[in-house]
Formats: structure tokens, sequence, C-alpha cells
């Protein structure tokens, strides 16, 4: 597979940290990148409402196997290797982070087998386009995807820590991409609100885990975009 990394444009960070607690109803919400420039950080949603552990499980299983299907039809109906390479990888990562949360509940929640109504007409609606309109529209479900992603897993996490891990993905991208979280950002942990809860624990560790990768996903996909919108007008 193709580094990632080869991508990836000049980006400029874009840092929201959140206030708010992780009990508030409201979003944090932020500024988009403008159209010509990726984001160094994404914008997840500190502040989301905290739903039960089956909820929650459901919610990010069920866009894990959307966010797979979807880009098991990149590799074939992509005219980008750049979107192709991309696709590997969240199979690959997506498909990982969802055998270990698989594992973590096995036994006490429900595992989701297919997909919800509203991925599958996401799915369906991809599978009619072609070429250029393909390319950009998968890459416009997953920034979509990955936002929402980040905003469930935010409010499995300690809003501060969240701070402090933005505030240091934002000063090492330095105009450049989001380091690599799993080699570069290992010094800033992301930490999982506590609980009581033996099973709340371990899934508030998965989402702790899981952050800092669907971020990159998240930067990357952003300068995915840029780069097929610039294919659009030559």
């Amino acid at each position: 597979m193709k580094r990632i990394g080869r991508l990836w444009v000049a980006v400029t960070a874009v840092l929201v940290i959140g206030g708010c607690s992780n009990t508030e109803g409201k979003k944090t919400s932020g500024s988009e990148p403008p159209a010509e420039r990726g984001a160094a950080v994404g914008t997840g949603g500190a502040g989301a409402n905290v739903k039960s552990d089956p909820e929650f499980v459901h919610d990010v299983a069920s866009k894990n196997l959307a966010e797979i299907e979807l880009s098991h039809m990149a590799l074939q109906k992509s005219t980008s290797p750049e979107i192709k390479a991309f696709a590997q990888m969240m199979i690959h990562d997506h498909g990982a982070a969802a055998d270990k949360l698989k594992t973590v509940v096995s036994g006490a929640i429900d595992w989701p087998t297919q997909l919800d109504d509203k991925y599958r007409k996401t799915a369906d609606d991809l599978a009619k386009k072609q070429d250029l309109d393909f390319d950009r529209d998968y890459v416009e479900a997953m920034i979509e995807g990955h936002q929402d992603l980040a905003a469930k897993l935010e409010s499995r996490l300690d809003v501060q820590s969240i701070a402090e891990w933005k505030t240091a993905a934002a000063g090492r991208t330095q105009g450049k991409a989001l380091p690599e979280p799993k080699v570069e950002m290992t010094d800033v942990q992301v930490r999982p609100n506590k609980s009581d809860s033996g099973i709340t624990m371990k899934i508030n560790q998965w989402a702790a885990d899981t952050y800092p990768v669907a971020q990159k996903h998240l930067d990357t996909a952003r300068t995915l975009e840029n780069a097929t919108k610039k294919r659009s007008t030559n």
C-alpha cells in the first residue's frame, strides 16, 4: 500500500477547544477550513450527549461498517490511486478498530451485522456514481463520517485531554499534515472518561485509543477533497 504521506499537501491547523462539559447537550462547533486548504486537526464534538453503552456501540459499529463498505467500493470504482490507497487504509484501520471493540463488548452488547437505513442509502447512492463524481462523493462521505465519528468518540473522553492533544497536534503540523498519531503523538495521550462500570471504562478506553486515528483520517480526507476539487477544474 502506498504511503498516504505522499498525498498530503500543506495544511493549516484548525484548533477548536471546547470549554463545555461532556454532559452538555450542545456540540462545540468550529470554522471549517477554507476550500483550498486542508485541516491538520479536525473538530469533533466535545460536549456531545453521552449515550448509553449499547447506543454508543451501535452508533460507532454501524459507522465502521459503512466506512468499510464504501471503501471497498472505492477500491473498485475510484479513478485516483491516492483515493484507492486511502480506501485501503480505511478498510484496515476501521476493521482493526471494530475487532477491538467487538472483543470488549462480546457477550454484553449486541453487535450490528448490516448497515442502518441511513448508511445503506449512502452506499446505494454512491454505487450509482462514476469517475470524478464518485471520487468527490466518496471523499465527502468520508469527511462527514469522520466528523461524526470524532464527535461520538469525544463524548467518551476527558475534555481537558482532548484540548491538550489538539494543541499538541496543531503545534506539530507547522503548516503540514497532522503527524502520525501512533508514532509522533505518543507522548500526548487522550484520556478516557472515568467510570465505575468495568464495561463502560473499557469502551471509553477504546474511544481514547481510536480518537487520534480518526482525526488523522479526517485530516487526510480533507486533503484528498482539495486534490479532487483541483482535478475537477483542470
